[in-house]
């Protein structure tokens, strides 16, 4: 039976134990579907026999998991002892981050994140064709102790 895999569908691949999560950007001949990841930043390919459409009451759920651990982390730190310390128990000094991101989503995403930990970030959503012309000015403008340049990578 043929499936009906669309553009925007949400879907994980069957091959990868539906490890991630993606949302559907183009079908070619109902026969292969170019996947964005959804939290996990990345982009591929597949068959699309190979897909498997998640349900909303899924994919929610996924969210949750994701929102959670991360706010674990956030309130957090395991320490060399394998201890774990809450954020509050210790004064934390970052440098100002300065994070180019191709990804509108995962721009937003990541200054979120920032947020919720507290750190001094500065996320800039520069398409990546261009990311290396308006680096130095960038650095030049905000002058970070850490820079972060985030790029897809394929499959």
């Amino acid at each position: 039976m043929l499936k009906m895999i669309k553009k925007g569908d949400i879907v994980a691949r069957i091959s990868y134990h539906k490890d991630v999560i993606f949302v559907v950007d183009l079908v070619i001949d109902n026969k292969i579907a170019i996947l964005t990841g959804i939290t996990t930043r990345l982009k591929a390919d597949s068959p699309v026999e190979d897909l498997e459409v998640i349900n909303k009451k899924e994919i929610d759920n996924i969210y949750r998991n994701i929102d959670e651990k991360i706010d674990k982390k956030v309130n957090t730190k395991e320490t060399s002892k394998g201890s774990f310390l809450k954020r509050s128990d210790k004064i934390i000094y970052t440098g100002k981050i300065l994070h180019l991101d191709g990804d509108r989503k995962y721009s937003e995403k990541s200054n979120l994140y920032y947020k919720k930990m507290g750190l001094k970030a500065i996320v800039k959503n520069i398409p990546e064709s261009r990311q290396v012309n308006v680096a130095n000015m960038l650095i030049d403008r905000y002058n970070p102790d850490i820079l972060v340049v985030t790029r897809t990578r394929p499959a």
